[in-house]
């Protein structure tokens, strides 16, 4: 077996036995254990093929990965944020964007500035510099992107777009609802 494959048929068994999933009455758990090695394939070249890293050394960007998700998350709104805003965008906490924030200050990436609708509470705001470095990130992985979808047919790719967006939007939900639950620890 090629080694980038992971085994599905071993995962099948899991659920089949009872080791993994629910009853698989209806067939669904058999549907989306065919999917679970392609999410791991996927997860491991975006993380330990250090894509993120990757990109910003060809973009020439010497900033670390949590500081330019800041700077990703002001270049995807197009506006400037709140530390709390950045926080929840990123799923994180936001002592942990304050942090990012004072470095990407310290070397001339983001400011502060007020924000119009409450005069004592401050934006983040992608300095010109910021903004360039985080247009050349995206346009190095946007670039990588399409290149590995070139052979595509239009349909395919506007239906992978779409089930993908449709997926992790459905999974981000559900697993919000973990977080609105009380622990049983």
């Amino acid at each position: 077996m090629d080694r980038q494959q992971p085994d599905t048929a071993a995962a099948g068994r899991a659920v089949s036995d009872g080791s993994g999933g629910s009853d698989g009455s209806d067939g669904s758990d058999q549907d989306v254990l065919a999917v679970l090695p392609r999410l791991t394939q996927l997860s491991n070249v975006l993380t330990r093929g250090r894509l993120i890293e990757r990109a910003m050394e060809t973009a020439a960007i010497h900033v670390d990965r949590p500081a330019m998700s800041v700077l990703l998350a002001l270049h995807m709104t197009d506006r400037p944020l709140r530390i709390g805003e950045i926080a929840a965008r990123m799923q994180v906490v936001g002592p942990h964007i304050t942090r990012q924030v004072n470095e990407l200050e310290r070397r001339g990436l983001v400011v502060r500035v007020k924000d119009p609708d409450d005069q004592r509470a401050r934006l983040i705001e992608a300095t010109p510099e910021g903004a360039a470095a985080a247009g050349r990130y995206m346009r190095t992985v946007v670039g990588w992107f399409t290149d590995a979808l070139a052979d595509w047919p239009q349909q395919d790719r506007q239906n992978f777009g779409r089930l993908l967006g449709r997926f992790a939007d459905d999974l981000t939900s559900h697993l919000a609802a973990f977080d609105d639950q009380p622990s049983s620890g």
